[in-house]
């Protein structure tokens, strides 16, 4: 894909694009704009400079990138807001942290007609984590899925069908072990890992939390058959031969280094990591043998009978509350989040688009031969609790779920306790 061939002019693309964004407008001149953008290949400034150009003069945009990470984006986004900064006026919110922002009064409300037109022809799934108490503060700018990838080779040894409806997290351990393979997840402690963690709730029919609106008033729910498969599947793993030496420090590209080396035999992660393996092959980092038996299924159920609720991801845009240029601020939102937009976004940058059309782009189904299947795995995503106290909620999954080894029949009694003494303040993190 077009994401590995542009990295390597990452810097210079951004540089070129601020340039061309930030040098228009002045006092007499269109309001200039600014969007604080997470870093990419240039696509969003991209998307930006098209915007400004097919306004008729009415705009110009400023982007400032934010930091790579959900976390240090959250803190300099919430630390500039909470003093009623005036100069933000478009911002890129990781999924997990839309409510926080909506609830703070961080984000201002789009009305019924703006959040009619902005979702428009979007997967329902994304458009919920924008919501807050029934109204959008966020509308979806790119969305994502993980999916089960497997090596062909071990599914054929095995006997085994990870594309059946019913394949599970049990029969998968099954196969790595007999095999001798591994299955490669995140268990570092960061949010990847409490992307596994509320996945297994989620498929498995619970939830982490209940009544997430109530604020610190939320009720903890891992106690309960969800929360405790969950907690059999993860300690199993941990516990297993099937467990990757660097489990407990694994992030996403540990993983998949893992699962690409000679033990290789699951993983579950994003679907950027076909792109990636073809770059590599390409670059003769890799295999081409190895790409060749790399195959994709839906997320594994956590029990037969019951689908899974596959991770979903992405980030949103809202425009703040103290932005001085707010109908523009919405207008840009709009732009830049267009179906064409999107779609092409999906192409340069390797990140899913919230329009289910965009899965029937004939540039995109050439590109991502998985494309019903992430759309599909998008539609019935299960998102992270949506409260606007998720940084507890995480923090006490982090402090009594790690490492993933250590995980028992105990552990969602023991984090229903924690949390709620954290909700209420009674505990730090």
């Amino acid at each position: 894909m077009k994401r590995m061939r542009r990295a390597v002019a990452t810097a210079s693309a951004t540089v070129l694009a601020m340039g061309l964004l930030s040098g228009c407008g002045g006092a007499s001149g269109p309001p200039v704009l600014t969007w604080y953008a997470m870093p990419d290949n240039g696509g969003a400034a991209t998307r930006a400079q098209q915007c400004a150009d097919a306004s008729g003069g009415a705009y110009q945009v400023s982007i400032e990138t934010l930091p790579a990470n959900a976390t240090g984006q959250r803190e300099q986004l919430v630390r500039r807001l909470a003093a009623g900064d005036t100069s933000i006026d478009v911002v890129s919110v990781d999924v997990v942290y839309t409510a926080e922002f909506a609830n703070a009064g961080f984000l201002r409300p789009f009305t019924a007609d703006e959040t009619a037109r902005l979702t428009n022809g979007m997967l329902p799934a994304p458009v919920e984590t924008g919501m807050w108490k029934d109204q959008l503060f966020a509308a979806p700018f790119k969305t994502n899925a993980q999916l089960l990838w497997y090596r062909k080779s071990l599914a054929q040894a095995a006997g085994i069908d990870p594309t059946s409806e019913t394949f599970t997290w049990d029969e998968m351990l099954k196969a790595a072990v007999a095999q001798d393979k591994t299955i490669a997840s995140q268990g570092a402690r960061y949010e990847g890992y409490m992307v596994w963690v509320n996945a297994l709730v989620l498929s498995g029919g619970g939830q982490i939390l209940e009544d997430a609106e109530a604020g610190r008033n939320a009720r903890p729910a891992l106690a309960s058959p969800a929360g405790e498969k969950a907690a059999e599947i993860i300690g199993n793993l941990g516990r297993s031969p099937a467990a990757p030496a660097d489990l407990s420090n694994a992030q996403e590209e540990q993983a998949r280094a893992t699962f690409q080396g000679e033990r290789g035999g699951f993983m579950l992660n994003w679907p950027y990591v076909l792109a990636a393996a073809r770059g590599a092959a390409e670059e003769g980092s890799l295999s081409q043998q190895v790409v060749d038996d790399i195959g994709w299924a839906r997320y594994p159920r956590v029990f037969p009978d019951q689908p899974s609720a596959p991770p979903l991801g992405g980030a949103n845009l809202g425009v703040g509350a103290y932005s001085e240029h707010p109908d523009q601020s919405v207008a840009l939102v709009e732009c830049v989040n267009a179906l064409e937009k999107a779609t092409q976004y999906m192409l340069d940058e390797g990140e899913p688009s919230p329009y289910a059309a965009s899965y029937d782009d004939p540039e995109v189904r050439e590109n991502y031969p998985n494309a019903d299947l992430i759309r599909e795995s998008i539609s019935e995503g299960g998102p992270r609790p949506l409260t606007p106290f998720y940084v507890d909620v995480a923090g006490s999954i982090f402090q009594t779920w790690h490492p993933p080894a250590s995980v028992n029949a105990e552990t969602p009694q023991r984090t229903d306790e924690f949390m709620a003494d954290v909700l209420s303040g009674r505990r730090l993190l």
